[in-house]
């Protein structure tokens, strides 16, 4: 969906890697050795980036670090159309069609670092949730978004890890 819209593959990866998380920063050759890209051509995006306002600056010792610009207007339109780019929109709604008792949704792995790699890795935290329903939906997602899911039960959830929240029934 988005890779017709946005011919150059590095600047998809670049607006996965601040959009998906608004707490992932990047510095130049840390993102080209991440990316395996060339820092002249990570360079090249992140100046359109930076000069079309989606992205900042930040000088961080004596590194530049990008991150997404959180006031920019079309933030959070932006993080949408990522977010359904990769499907996240999809496997929330589809997790809570049949789940049971879900507290939250949590991402975590290399997507909520912003690397589209092609495995996502979700906790599903709550109470009494339909095993059945769970073990079936890793597929009809991964059909449906084109990645692969893992799903990971638990009651509880600690942060100890870098993580995405996605759904919280708290917030409803």
């Amino acid at each position: 969906m988005l890779g017709e819209l946005i011919t150059s593959k590095t600047r998809l990866r670049l607006l996965i890697k601040f959009f998906v998380s608004q707490a992932n920063r990047g510095h130049l050759n840390g993102l080209a050795n991440e990316m395996g890209e060339s820092t002249n051509g990570i360079r090249k995006e992140l100046n359109h980036l930076q000069e079309a306002g989606y992205l900042k600056k930040v000088k961080v010792n004596n590194k530049v670090e990008y991150k997404a610009n959180i006031d920019h207007p079309l933030f959070e339109p932006l993080r949408k159309v990522v977010f359904k780019h990769l499907g996240l929109e999809d496997l929330v709604e589809k997790v809570l069609e049949r789940i049971g008792d879900l507290d939250k949704i949590i991402l975590i792995g290399d997507y909520a670092k912003g690397n589209d790699t092609g495995i996502i890795e979700v906790f599903l935290i709550g109470q009494e949730l339909n095993m059945e329903y769970i073990s079936q939906l890793e597929n009809k997602i991964e059909s449906l978004i084109g990645r692969t899911v893992n799903f990971y039960l638990a009651s509880k959830f600690l942060a100890d890890k870098e993580h995405i929240i996605l759904f919280n029934s708290k917030d409803k």
